[in-house]
């Protein structure tokens, strides 16, 4: 499974979770603190930016090949 699909999977069954807890308001407001504090941490960020730099290299080598430039 590419990262994507992985990531997607794992947006998606956060979300069914979610929606589906009856502990209600208290428990959502508890798991969006922890996402936001994930977020936040200097190792997450520092993936971010990695993940972002390669797209972009990736998006400039597909331009190049397809003879498309910005």
């Amino acid at each position: 499974m590419e990262m994507s699909g992985k990531l997607a999977l794992l947006v998606g069954g956060a979300v069914g979770y979610v929606l589906g807890t009856r502990a209600g308001r208290e428990r959502f407001d508890q798991i969006a603190e922890r996402a936001q504090g994930l977020w936040a941490d200097p190792t997450v960020q520092q993936l971010v930016e990695q993940a972002r730099g390669k797209a972009a290299s990736a998006a400039g080598s597909h331009a190049s090949a397809s003879g498309r430039t910005r």
